[in-house]
């Protein structure tokens, strides 16, 4: 017996790329950067903990709108941390 497992994600994943995306408009400084937006996505992802499914309606068909809302809320927070974040250890290390 084998599993496909290339059918499972973190469903955080897409929703902090996209949020990542939304506000980098308002970092131009880090937006300039791809490598630095990798980066954010990724201090925002470890702060939140994962979610694994294999389809977005597995997810969705489970919450209630305050569980919803609660997630949002999370991301948001977790990926302004991880702005802020990914900055200060840019200037720390042009400082070097």
């Amino acid at each position: 017996m084998t599993a496909d497992f290339s059918t499972l994600y973190n469903h955080h994943e897409r929703e902090v790329f996209a949020a990542v995306l939304e506000a980098s408009a308002h970092h131009p400084d880090i937006a300039a950067n791809g490598d630095l937006l990798c980066d954010v996505a990724c201090v925002a992802l470890n702060r939140l903990p994962p979610r694994y499914i294999r389809h977005e309606v597995d997810f969705s068909f489970y919450l209630t709108a305050n569980e919803r809302n609660e997630i949002d809320a999370a991301i948001a927070e977790a990926v302004g941390y991880a702005f802020d974040f990914v900055r200060a250890r840019t200037a720390l290390r042009a400082r070097k």
